[in-house]
Order: C-alpha cells, then sequence, then structure tokens
C-alpha cells in the first residue's frame, strides 16, 4: 500500500484541480460586472426611461454611428496604407516610419481633442499667426467651428489609425511574403496586387485593428464631453451624475454593451471558416524601390499621420507647458503624478498577477472550460469603461448592502473598486502577453518537471516565470499605460478628492483652461510613448532575429 501511495503521489500532486477552481473562481469575479448590467436592463424601468428611449436615444446611436464610420473609415486608410509603405516599398525615411508610425498611440484621444480646440480657438497658435501673416489687428479673428463631430471623427482617427497600422504591418511582414513575390513574377503591377491580393490576404488583421479602433470611439468620454457630442458614455454619465437615475444608465448600459456584441458577433459571422494561412510560412518580399514624385508622395503620406496624431498635439502641449509649468507643478501636481504611477503599478501588478493565473490554468489544464472561461475573462477589453463602472458600482453597492444592512459604505468609493474595474477592463491586454509567453517557451519543460514530481507551483516559480520574465514585464507596462490614460473609469469610480494626471488634465481643460491642463497632459504622453516606442523596437527586433 505504501509502495503504491509512493508511486502515485508525484501524479497526484501534479494535478491541475486547484488551479482550474482558481481560475474558473476569477473569472466568475470579472464577469460579475458585466452580467449586473446584463440583468439590470431587465428591471422595471423608471420614470426618465421613456423620455430617454423616445428623444436622447436615437440621437446616441447617431452620434456614435457618425463617430465610428468617420474614425473607422480614416484609420483604415491611414492604417493599410501606411503598413503597405513601409513593408512593400523603399523610399527615403522609411526605416523611420517603420517605428514612428506607431507613436500616436501614446495620445489619449481627449487629450488630442482639447488641444487642437485650443490651438485653433481665437486666442491659440494658428489664429495668432494667420494675423501676424495678414497683417490683421488683434481684434480681427476668424470664425470656424471646430467643435464639430466631423472634426471629432477626424482626431479619433488621426490617434488610432496605429491599431490598425501594428496587425496589418505585421501580417504583411510575416505571411504575404509568398503569394505577393508570385503575383510579381506573373506580371502584375503594384496597384493590382494590393488590391487583389494584399487587402483579402490582410482582411483579418484589418478587421481585428478596425475593431479596436471602433473599441475605443466608443469608450471615449473625455473628446465627445468637451466637444458637446452626445453619445452613448456621455447619455450614461448624464444619467447617473445629473439626473441621479441608475436604472437609465444602466439601460444605457446594457444597450451599448450589446451593440458591442453585434458587431464582434457580426465580424466572426462574416469571416466564418475562412483561413488565411499560407501552406509552408511566408518570407519577406522584395521591397518596390519608388523614386521622384513616387518617394515624395510616400513620405508625405507617412509623414500626415504622424504629424496631426503625435508631433502637433505633443509641440503645442510641450509649449504651453514652458509657460504654464512654473504655476502649475506644485505640491499637489506631484501628488497627483504619484496616485497616478502608483494607482497604475498596482493595477498592472494585479492584473498580471492574475492573467499568469488564468494561462497557466489553461496550459495545464487543457480543457474547453478552462479555455472558454479565459475567453469570457478577456471579454472586458471589449466593453466601454463607462459599462464596467456602472456594472461595479452595482455590484459593490449591493455587497455594502449585504454587509451593513445599507447603513454604510465600505468598499464604495475606496480604491478597491477602481482597481477591481481596472483588472476586468485591462484583462486582456495582460492575458494575451502572458499566454503569447507561455506559448514561446513551449510547454516540454513544465511537462518534464511535473512529470518528475515537482508540484505546479513549484514549476511555475522555478522554471516556467524566470523564462516569462519579458513577457510579464511587456503585459505589465501595456497594462500600466492603459490605466495611466483610461478617464471614464477613473472618473465614475474614483474616490472623494482623489485625482490623477488624466482626471486632472479633463477636469482643468472641462473649464477652459487648457494651456494649464497641459503639464499633466504631457505626463501621460510622455511616458506612453517611451513605453511604445522601446516595446515596439524591442519585438520587432525579436521578431528579425
Amino acid at each position: 500500500m505504501e509502495v503504491a501511495l509512493r508511486r502515485w503521489l508525484p501524479a497526484v500532486r501534479a494535478l491541475p484541480v486547484g488551479w482550474t477552481a482558481a481560475a474558473l473562481l476569477l473569472v466568475a469575479l470579472l464577469t460579475v460586472p458585466l452580467a449586473v448590467v446584463a440583468v439590470g436592463a431587465f428591471a422595471p424601468a423608471g420614470e426618465a426611461w421613456g423620455h430617454v428611449a423616445t428623444t436622447l436615444l436615437p440621437e446616441y446611436l447617431l452620434h456614435t454611428l457618425i463617430l465610428a464610420l468617420g474614425a473607422g473609415g480614416l484609420a483604415l486608410v491611414l492604417g493599410v496604407g501606411t503598413a503597405w509603405l513601409v513593408t512593400m516599398c523603399d523610399f527615403p525615411l522609411r526605416g523611420f516610419f517603420h517605428w514612428a508610425l506607431v507613436l500616436p498611440l501614446a495620445v489619449p484621444a481627449y487629450m488630442a481633442a482639447y488641444t487642437y480646440a485650443g490651438m485653433l480657438d481665437v486666442t491659440g497658435p494658428v489664429q495668432r499667426l494667420v494675423r501676424w501673416l495678414t497683417g490683421a489687428g488683434p481684434d480681427a479673428f476668424l470664425y470656424w467651428n471646430v467643435m464639430r463631430i466631423e472634426v471629432l471623427a477626424l482626431i479619433f482617427g488621426f490617434v488610432l489609425y496605429p491599431y490598425i497600422f501594428l496587425l496589418t504591418r505585421a501580417l504583411f511582414e510575416g505571411r504575404s511574403g509568398r503569394a505577393l513575390e508570385a503575383a510579381r513574377i506573373m506580371g502584375r503591377g503594384p496597384w493590382s496586387i494590393f488590391l487583389r491580393i494584399a487587402l483579402p490576404l490582410a482582411r483579418p488583421a484589418v478587421v481585428a485593428g478596425l475593431a479596436l479602433v471602433l473599441m475605443e470611439v466608443l469608450n471615449d468620454y473625455g473628446a465627445v464631453a468637451y466637444y458637446g457630442v452626445t453619445t452613448f458614455t456621455t447619455g450614461i454619465f448624464r444619467s447617473w451624475f445629473a439626473m441621479g437615475d441608475l436604472d437609465t444608465a444602466i439601460r444605457l448600459s446594457a444597450i451599448l454593451m450589446l451593440v458591442v456584441l453585434v458587431v464582434l458577433g457580426m465580424e466572426r459571422w462574416q469571416r466564418g471558416a475562412a483561413r488565411y494561412d499560407e501552406a509552408g510560412g511566408g518570407r519577406p518580399v522584395t521591397r518596390y524601390r519608388l523614386r521622384g514624385g513616387a518617394a515624395a508622395a510616400a513620405v508625405v503620406f507617412c509623414f500626415l499621420p504622424l504629424v496631426m496624431g503625435f508631433l502637433l498635439p505633443v509641440g503645442q502641449l510641450g509649449l504651453w507647458t514652458a509657460r504654464t509649468a512654473p504655476a502649475v507643478v506644485d505640491l499637489s501636481f506631484l501628488r497627483m503624478a504619484l496616485n497616478s504611477f502608483v494607482l497604475a503599478s498596482g493595477a498592472a501588478a494585479l492584473c498580471v498577477g492574475v492573467a499568469v493565473v488564468l494561462a497557466y490554468a489553461g496550459r495545464i489544464d487543457r480543457t474547453p472550460l478552462t479555455s472558454s472561461a479565459a475567453k469570457l475573462a478577456m471579454l472586458g477589453y471589449s466593453i466601454p469603461g463607462a459599462v464596467i463602472a456602472v456594472g461595479v458600482m452595482v455590484a459593490v453597492l449591493g455587497v455594502d448592502r449585504a454587509l451593513t444592512g445599507g447603513t454604510a459604505l465600505i468598499l464604495t468609493g475606496g480604491l478597491g473598486a477602481l482597481v477591481f474595474a481596472y483588472l476586468v477592463r485591462f484583462m486582456a491586454v495582460g492575458y494575451l502577453s502572458v499566454e503569447a509567453g507561455f506559448t514561446r517557451i513551449g510547454a516540454n519543460l513544465g511537462s518534464a518537471s511535473r512529470t518528475l514530481g515537482a508540484s505546479p507551483l513549484r514549476t511555475l516559480f522555478r522554471i516556467e516565470l524566470p523564462l516569462l520574465r519579458r513577457a510579464v514585464l511587456a503585459a505589465g507596462v501595456l497594462v500600466f499605460i492603459d490605466v495611466l490614460k483610461e478617464l471614464p473609469l477613473t472618473l465614475i469610480l474614483r474616490p472623494f478628492n482623489f485625482d490623477t494626471l488624466a482626471t486632472r488634465a479633463f477636469e482643468l481643460a472641462s473649464i477652459e483652461q487648457v494651456p494649464q491642463s497641459a503639464p499633466a497632459a504631457l505626463l501621460v504622453i510622455g511616458a506612453a510613448a517611451v513605453v511604445v516606442a522601446v516595446l515596439h523596437r524591442t519585438f520587432s527586433l525579436e521578431a528579425r532575429q
């Protein structure tokens, strides 16, 4: 009997039951806010819902559609066009554009929106330059209304196109070389290859990037609120904070969540069972050499989104910062910066820890249950932050009522609820990076360790985590930057009198103190830009090795 126990003990110790249970419990917690919103939509409607449904809801839908179509269309043109040029063509500064075109991803849309509004204002630098060039008096001004939904859609397109650029460029570089080279040998010209072969091959990457662009547009609150554009997110804020109607906020959140799920479902249905992998893998294609006017046009086309999405807003914020920093950067500013970095660091560490548990559970327990649970945990990234905030607030209020009988607030209004909301929102960012790291190192070492009697926990800490250092660091840094830029979640769930760089920048811009908001905005963008550039160049070098 003792011999048999010794023989089976290593196998018993290696069972993944505990990891599977932990993963399922975490997934259940992460889906609570979304379930609360979904269930709350079927509760009896409040008195204000009839008015909102008949008069405001059509406007929310129309404005959201205009922003999505405008921003998505511009992002498609810029993302696919620049990806094709830097991958398939040789022209001056191509190597610079290869990594620099990612930089607009570091600029939050709401910061770019109020920066452009300040630049084009009557007292802004553009109109001052026009008056100086034309010799007009100081009281003369050009009237142009920049606070328009069309302008806002353009701004979204210029700062969000890198999602499409990154994914499309990776596909062109990784898998399309063989088919494109064959088309060139058969006499196809560049435009024919681009339209008939490259675009169909790139469709999965283009659609995935476009979905990310649309998710960011739907998630935005700062830009649409500043420009006075009514969308679902502004409706949720107005219902909750201005009208005190939580039922209406929940219903609007449920409708927005349904819209997102329908869009994602339609993409999956349209894709069907189509496969885009090339047998035998791909290889880099010989690039077209551009000269003369074609080369100049390529440089201009690549410079345009970089200038509009990064250089202009960052340059203007730098000028404002130089002017206002002596009066703005004080002890309270440093406290806000500390709040931001500590909050983002804590949320990133927690998110990466949970991501490791979920990814490792799926690694040692390869059943449909764990893989489906992991996909469910990533759903929060496709749901706008305002929707998640509503679900978290309702859930936390319910817990407080259960604990205190409705006499006190223990969890509501605390940092715990805010960090949990970040966890729900950005779990996909951490999980996908960690899972990619596990895939890269393979399963042989871990399997061998568990076969020799080491427990899954010991195997993880002694063997697999040391090999995952780079993936874990990348996941943590990406979540850190996302939390640093996040506005809707922070505005709704932050504790009283708790400010971050993002909320302070938005509040100052909202009361027309745009230059005074520049130091906070520039610090957020600077941190994000450094991280984006370093990670992008690191992963590009790895891919070439």
